[in-house]
């Protein structure tokens, strides 16, 4: 996979989740100007939902899949592979070592042809396999450490740091209950045995 590789799939990552953002804030403006009211998080809709029903919604508007669910090329570009959905980074996937980057810039980031892994100052992480599988997903978590990694931002809520991209500060402002109500969706998808390598440190400058 040469640079000139990496640096296209980049712009094409960037297009769509640009693409995506601004097409939801525009709906969300839409909705708020022709409703007069601005949308809030304890509507009728959001109160008349099941756990499972509020994590699925949240999960899918809260763009999870656009890194956890690998994608494959079509003809509109990437595509999710619902086959695996939300399983994380390949574990078959080989990725290069991270660049080796001064600490002050300029940086370089970039990411796989599956939008499941990312490299930059970092080193390398892997998007996680959020699917109840017990050996390789969060088939044995509880949800007090779902809860707790989300607030941490610590993986199981006590050991290594989540790494970027993975936008945890947002997420931690959520209520207990939305927190609540994702893990309760992420525990009815289908399982898949898939194990996300571990993250990769990045490269010393050997700089003291």
């Amino acid at each position: 996979m040469t640079r000139q590789f990496w640096t296209k799939t980049m712009g094409v990552a960037s297009a769509v989740l640009g693409a995506a953002v601004l097409v939801g804030c525009g709906s969300s403006a839409n909705n708020a100007q022709n409703s007069g009211t601005p949308p809030t998080a304890t509507s009728l809709t959001a109160q008349s939902q099941s756990p499972v029903e509020r994590g699925k919604y949240l999960v899918t508007v809260g763009g999870c899949n656009d890194c956890h669910t690998p994608k494959i090329m079509g003809p509109n570009g990437p595509a999710l592979d619902t086959s695996k959905l939300l399983s994380g980074h390949p574990e078959g996937m080989r990725m290069p070592a991270p660049p080796q980057l001064p600490p002050d810039g300029p940086w370089a980031i970039t990411v796989a042809p599956t939008l499941t892994a990312w490299s930059g100052p970092w080193g390398v992480s892997f998007a996680a396999n959020l699917t109840p599988d017990k050996n390789t997903g969060l088939g044995i978590w509880t949800e007090d450490m779902f809860l707790k990694a989300i607030r941490t931002g610590k993986h199981m809520g006590t050991s290594r740091a989540i790494l970027p991209p993975m936008p945890w500060q947002q997420f931690a402002q959520m209520t207990d209950a939305d927190l609540k109500a994702i893990f309760a969706y992420l525990q009815t998808i289908p399982p898949v045995a898939n194990h996300v390598p571990d993250p990769i440190p990045p490269k010393s400058t050997g700089k003291s």
